[in-house]
């Protein structure tokens, strides 16, 4: 089985990760841990797609979260790879599921209702929507905004 494994922070990959590790037989599994930047905007039509220089200092941080969700999948027997791409969340993994033959997209939901779940767009559910593949939501506790 093919499985992307879409993070976001460190404490949606833990979950998502235990999640995989309690649900599916290592031996018969390959994981793609896959981190996505989102621009701000888009590029200027003369630059490349891919050009997001707002994103440069998030870039370590991405790269470190995918190496470390992959060494605890990697503990647990699974043979794990890792991307960090940019561009729009949803798509990319859609994309990315559909250009590696994914049997299963694993995302998190932190249940965001109402006028909140309206502007972030909701990932989790945009991905089941309209996901080539399976797609397993695990519900993540919500997120708390930093001082609350």
């Amino acid at each position: 089985m093919m499985v992307i494994l879409g993070v976001d922070d460190a404490t949606s990959s833990k979950e998502l990760s235990r999640a995989v590790v309690k649900q599916l037989r290592a031996e018969e599994t390959e994981v793609m841990v896959l981190h996505v930047l989102q621009p701000v905007g888009p590029a200027p039509p003369q630059m490349d797609p891919g050009y997001a220089p707002e994103l440069e200092g998030q870039r370590e941080y991405a790269h470190r979260l995918v190496e470390h969700t992959a060494k605890d999948l990697r503990g647990a027997g699974f043979k794990v790879s890792t991307q960090v791409k940019i561009g729009d969340i949803r798509e990319v993994l859609i994309d990315t599921a559909a250009d590696w033959h994914a049997d299963l997209i694993v995302v998190g939901s932190h249940g965001k209702r109402g006028l909140q779940r309206f502007l972030l767009g909701g990932v989790a559910e945009f991905v089941a929507r309209h996901a080539g593949c399976s797609v397993q939501i695990v519900r993540l506790p919500e997120k708390r905004p930093a001082g609350a």
